[in-house]
């Protein structure tokens, strides 16, 4: 029995002993800001949108360049059965005959699109048998299309083409830099939640050592008490200042545990896992010059080249608009062909040319000014873009002004922080001790201490959030890396799969 009850005692304690490092283990999961900055950056909900977005925009980039190169299509007709009356006009008269008609055809096509002029350049070949089925004169006939070489081309004012083709690449170009500025977008959003959880995370260390400290001194109040060296208000006020302590600990700790799953949750890290965050005090802080700032932004980022596309659209539908409804399209054909009603490779002997020239024109004679209402409309829009893309201009580099003269006062602010962390610790720890030893009594005053010394730790921290946010928005709105001196970019074959 006793060898029983030792056996179940051990199996006890080594289950014990696996759940407890178990348990260490995963306490040692432990992620800085910049693990938390690249984990967001490559599966956060953000993140995988961002990507899919980028992604749509390639594959439509990748078909509009495909218009404009070579399209080579093929077309069958494997059979084509008619069977019952057709009129015939022979010797000018017009008779019904009955035809019982078999026909496949197959056909190569190779088109061009001339997108400088907007028109098309076609070169196909073909070959057409007909099988004609009477019971009196049965024939099949070989009709050849050896090489047939056609031009259209629209004859207009306005050639969406060229258009097409100057404002495209700034779109793809602008979702290229879009896609980089929700990843920095992405590293700003993240340091939200980054030292929400960090604060509620030092938060309850602070919740905990105050406990630990009033509880310590509530017992050494008891003695006093019990000696007749403090006021019976004294040992109250503690005793109150020992509830509130465990109060805090109890909301720190539900804090805690809904910033932690709403950090899990943005970077989709699975719920078991145990974190510890590690606070990001190397700051090594530079001067980010306002003039440089304010280049790398225009020429890195995405809203000079949307202010480009916008202005540009809008001067393409203002072109549109004075061409008016004047529509012209020209046809020009050659080719080779012949016909055989025997063997197949006659219709390939001698060829015959054909050539066919088309001018189809198309204008309005009377539109009860359509043609100017639009073109007022066109231009009344151009001028409203003009205008917004201006102030967009003006508030953009302000908004730089702004971040620049906020991160540059960050390394002061921080110091500031930092010095009244240290100070309003080291007046709690001295203010403590002299409590424990007798030579303060008022209980406030060692209250205010704690209170002062708890709120200067917080701001230090916030002060470090401040800076490292200040930080990010600066790359966001420059995609320029100042620490290294280098533009941010991406690699489009690490998105493309």
């Amino acid at each position: 029995m006793i060898f029983f009850t030792r056996f179940r005692l051990t199996v006890i304690a080594v289950l014990v002993s696996i759940i407890s490092i178990t348990s260490k283990a995963q306490q040692q999961v432990r992620y800085s800001l910049n693990d938390v900055i690249e984990i967001a950056q490559k599966q956060s909900p953000d993140a995988l949108m961002a990507k899919h977005r980028f992604i749509s925009s390639y594959w439509v980039y990748r078909n509009y360049k495909a218009n404009y190169l070579p399209s080579l299509s093929f077309a069958s007709t494997l059979p084509s059965i008619s069977t019952g009356f057709k009129d015939q006009f022979v010797g000018g008269v017009t008779t019904s005959v009955f035809e019982n008609v078999n026909r496949y055809s197959l056909d190569l096509f190779l088109e061009q699109k001339i997108g400088f002029t907007g028109g098309t350049v076609e070169v196909s070949s073909g070959l057409l048998r007909t099988d004609n089925f009477k019971s009196d004169t049965s024939w099949h006939q070989y009709t050849t299309n050896v090489i047939n070489l056609g031009l259209t081309q629209p004859i207009s004012m306005y050639n969406p083409d060229r258009w097409e083709i100057r404002i495209e690449p700034l779109r793809y170009e602008e979702a290229k830099r879009i896609y980089v500025e929700t990843n920095e977008k992405i590293a700003v959003t993240v340091i939200d939640y980054f030292f929400s959880l960090l604060l509620a995370q030092i938060n309850v260390s602070i919740a905990k050592k105050n406990y630990s400290n009033y509880d310590t001194l509530y017992r050494i109040a008891q003695g006093r008490y019990t000696l007749g060296k403090i006021a019976e208000n004294d040992l109250l006020q503690l005793e109150l200042n020992l509830l509130k302590a465990e109060s805090a600990v109890e909301d720190a700790d539900l804090n805690y545990n809904n910033r932690l799953f709403i950090f899990k949750s943005f970077l989709r890290i699975k719920e078991e896992t145990m974190i510890e965050l590690i606070p990001p005090t190397e700051t090594n802080h530079f001067g980010v010059a306002l003039q440089t700032a304010v280049e790398q932004a225009k020429f890195n980022t995405s809203i000079g080249l949307e202010l480009q596309r916008r202005t540009l659209e809008a001067e393409r539908v203002v072109k549109e608009a004075r061409s008016g409804r004047f529509d012209a399209n020209l046809y020009a054909g050659f080719g080779l062909g012949q016909i055989s009603n025997g063997d197949i490779r006659d219709a390939y002997t001698q060829p015959l040319d054909e050539e066919f020239v088309s001018f189809r024109i198309s204008m309005p004679i009377l539109d009860w000014g359509r043609t100017r209402g639009d073109i007022k409309i066109a231009e009344s829009n151009l001028a409203l873009v003009e205008t917004s893309v201006e102030q967009e201009r003006i508030d953009f580099d302000h908004n730089i002004f702004l971040n620049v003269m906020e991160f540059n006062m960050q390394e002061k602010q921080l110091l500031i922080a930092a010095k009244s962390d240290t100070v309003a610790q080291k007046r709690f720890e001295v203010t403590q001790k002299r409590y424990m030893i007798g030579k303060v009594n008022d209980v406030l005053e060692l209250q205010n201490a704690q209170i002062d010394n708890d709120n200067a730790r917080m701001g230090y921290y916030r002060s470090l959030m401040t800076y490292w946010k200040s930080y990010y928005e600066i790359r966001m709105l420059t995609l320029y890396d100042f620490r290294r001196n280098m533009p941010i970019t991406i690699s489009i074959d690490d998105l493309i799969e």
